[in-house]
């Protein structure tokens, strides 16, 4: 939860936390994040957001200062159907699959609604500027506070989160994939002027027509992952070796635990 903040409909005491190998995700529906992210508008606390799937949990499993940066999240999310699966091994299963394509865009929504502005930073050069016009197309009024790339080296951290502040973007779209933009993000929130800092992965590739979503139908049976791998088998690792890693993992935790 974002610090001294509750759900606008509170969790019973102990509920609103669920631990998948050590992460601890926030256990929400998709209406209580949004509400919670809206609250946050104009706040100018560099909110940090991470949603985190069965990929991103792995790394943590294997880098003890990646699983600290995660923890560390104002709301950490969940994403996919391995996430989903480790949550009811714990005994708290996730309300709501908060896959950042689908988030993402609805808490534009509300922010041009509320004439909060997006700064989109990652990406190759002119990708950022292709996805901030496929967020314009998607979403009707979102104001556009600028656009970065992603290919710049940590001395020019001050640099970039300078032009960041002075934008004026209450929302900042990191796109730097697991675990660069989380590990960015809780560096530099210190520097940061806008009220959210959002990991959003592969979601500049999305918006700006690079890669194709799966359908709804794969989605819905939690294959998605598939999907991208046929169009991205440079993944492969990812998902052939590490979902049964995550499984292994979780089956290994259970055991242990004696649950």
């Amino acid at each position: 939860m974002f610090r001294n903040q509750r759900p606008v409909h509170r969790q019973p005491e102990g509920d609103d936390k669920v631990v998948v190998l050590g992460v601890r995700f926030d256990r929400l529906t998709r209406a209580e994040v949004l509400a919670i992210i809206k609250r946050a508008f104009g706040s100018r606390r560099a909110l940090k957001v991470y949603i985190a799937n069965a990929h991103t949990v792995n790394l943590a499993c294997a880098r003890a200062s990646y699983l600290k940066v995660l923890n560390g999240a104002d709301l950490l999310l969940n994403d996919g159907l391995g996430v989903q699966i480790g949550s009811r091994v714990a005994g708290k299963p996730l309300l709501d699959n908060m896959v950042g394509t689908d988030l993402i865009p609805e808490m534009c929504e509300r922010a041009a609604m509320a004439d909060i502005s997006v700064f989109l930073l990652g990406g190759q050069r002119g990708i950022a500027e292709r996805a901030a016009e496929g967020l314009r197309r998607r979403v009707d009024g979102v104001r556009i506070a600028g656009v970065h790339h992603g290919y710049f080296s940590e001395i020019e951290d001050p640099i970039v989160a300078d032009k960041i502040n002075r934008s004026g973007a209450g929302i900042l779209l990191v796109a730097f994939g697991n675990p660069l933009q989380e590990l960015w993000i809780s560096r530099n929130a210190h520097r940061l002027r806008c009220d959210l800092c959002i990991g959003v992965g592969g979601l500049f590739d999305h918006l700006s027509g690079r890669l194709r979503r799966a359908p709804f139908w794969l989605r819905r049976l939690g294959m998605e992952w598939a999907f991208i791998l046929m169009f991205q088998p440079h993944k492969w690792r990812r998902y052939l070796l590490g979902n049964p890693l995550f499984l292994f993992r979780l089956l290994a935790e259970k055991l242990r635990s004696g649950r």
